[in-house]
């Protein structure tokens, strides 16, 4: 017997119309693949064909397998190795190009807006100064809403900075200041509280670890992001395992994003099976709490209507759309965003970088001689062969690791596009470049150490304290 819709297909959303309309297509192919009789087949085709015309009618677009209604929150995180070879999600960043992933193509994929000339200068006049290097260079390249964020600050109304951590290791890398750097600079020129979550139940979840262990990773990821220089007075960092038990206001708004978000469309974000633990299945929940001021009454005064904007790498987008996409049903501002590109390992931009392989990056714990050696020995080159080809050809800062490092770390913009032009000319060679990187990362990761061993138990655990910051709402 056919399938029949088990509610008004008028009552569905596009997203869930969406979602109908791929499982009957997976339906009509497992049936046709198990040699089914005809007449079950041809009632599954029925169904299909009526739910293409209910998604039609409804969005005004034909169904595209892969290719979601724009605006909402499914992630299409198989795309078709003919349409695109990158693979991005929470969890995994895969490319097979050297120069890394092609953010251009993720903006569409994502629907987000690109952090265009206009934005960057109308940030500038906003905050009376010259952007942040990661704005000029493109390292932050996409955004959600900030133009509203930046109506709201002209306009004297208040908003605050959410990021996070996922406490996986002991030793945090280079790659992993690019956010709070960042943030820790936008917190400055807009003078707005920061919250900062520490998701050691999300590393428990999803990692072969003890729940003691994450915790005491998150304890001393949170000396590493304090190092970073953030104003205790403004900024409130928190562990979920600690938050959750503490905070009514936190777990009201987590029940209200779980209500509202279903099985099938966790599993369409997140690529979740059935094996998962359901853990996993309620985690975005969490992640997505932060968002939402009245998480932190002692904060914002138990006020809800507070913007959020939220600094992080574009692979972290997926949980922000199912939130974005939520909000409005909870009575919640959409969080805004700013999207930054994915740091590269020492061996290329298309390598993902591990905790567990210390020759993947510059750890904040390495001395100046393993620094001098990781870039030496493993920092993938855009070089040529031979010292005569280079001379002749030049090389390639699009695919050189050293040089995207620089980019990330060196802040002379005269000086970085002196190095471009040299070695794009061949007049400088690669061990030349490398040297510029080691006398660049060497005193920058000193300096990083030298504060953190300032950061005591005692100041983590007042920075760590749920209470009142210098502001008043």
């Amino acid at each position: 017997m056919a399938d029949s819709p088990n509610c008004d297909l008028k009552s569905l959303s596009p997203l869930q119309l969406f979602e109908r309309v791929t499982e009957q297509g997976e339906k009509v192919r497992a049936l046709k693949a198990g040699k089914a009789p005809k007449d079950e087949i041809d009632a599954a085709v029925r169904m299909l064909l009526s739910l293409k015309l209910s998604y039609k009618t409804t969005t005004g677009q034909d169904y595209q397998a892969g290719l979601p209604p724009k605006d909402l929150l499914l992630i299409n995180n198989g795309t078709t190795k003919e349409e695109d070879e990158d693979l991005v999600d929470p969890w995994n960043v895969q490319t097979s190009n050297a120069k890394g992933v092609d953010y251009d193509k993720l903006i569409v994929r994502f629907g987000s807006s690109k952090i265009d000339t206009d934005l960057i200068n109308r940030i500038e006049r906003a905050i009376g100064q010259k952007p942040h290097h990661f704005l000029r260079r493109g390292i932050f390249f996409s955004h959600r809403d900030m133009d509203q964020v930046l109506d709201a600050y002209e306009n004297k109304k208040p908003f605050y900075l959410y990021t996070g951590r996922g406490p996986s290791s002991q030793a945090m890398h280079v790659g992993h200041l690019i956010p709070f750097m960042f943030t820790k600079w936008l917190q400055e020129v807009f003078d707005v509280p920061l919250v900062i979550q520490l998701t050691d139940d999300e590393k428990y979840l999803w990692k072969d670890m003890t729940i003691e262990k994450a915790y005491e990773y998150a304890r001393e990821n949170a000396k590493d992001i304090i190092a970073c220089g953030f104003d205790i007075n403004k900024t409130f960092i928190f562990s979920d395992l600690d938050y959750l038990g503490t905070s009514a206001g936190f777990y009201k708004n987590i029940v209200k994003v779980q209500k509202h978000v279903t099985f099938n469309q966790v599993k369409g974000i997140f690529g979740f099976t059935d094996s998962d633990c359901i853990g996993k299945i309620s985690f975005p929940a969490i992640q997505a709490a932060p968002s939402f001021s009245s998480s932190f009454p002692q904060i914002f005064n138990g006020k809800e209507n507070i913007q959020c904007l939220i600094p992080c790498a574009i692979d972290q987008d997926p949980y922000f759309r199912m939130t974005r996409d939520v909000a409005p049903r909870i009575g919640q501002p959409k969080p805004a965003l700013l999207h930054s590109v994915f740091f590269p390992a020492l061996q290329g931009a298309q390598t993902k970088m591990s905790a567990s392989d210390p020759n993947s990056s510059i750890f904040l714990t390495d001395t100046p001689k393993q620094i001098k050696t990781k870039i030496n020995k493993h920092a993938f080159s855009g070089g040529r062969d031979t010292i005569e080809e280079h001379r002749k050809y030049g090389g390639n800062c699009d695919v050189d690791v050293s040089f995207m490092y620089l980019t990330f770390f060196l802040e002379d913009d005269d000086r970085l596009e002196q190095l471009k032009q040299a070695y794009t000319s061949g007049e400088l060679l690669t061990g030349e470049l490398k040297k510029v990187l080691i006398e660049t990362m060497q005193p920058l990761v000193a300096a990083h150490q030298e504060r953190r061993k300032q950061v005591t138990d005692e100041i983590v655990k007042q920075f760590m304290t749920p209470r009142k910051l210098a502001f008043e709402f």
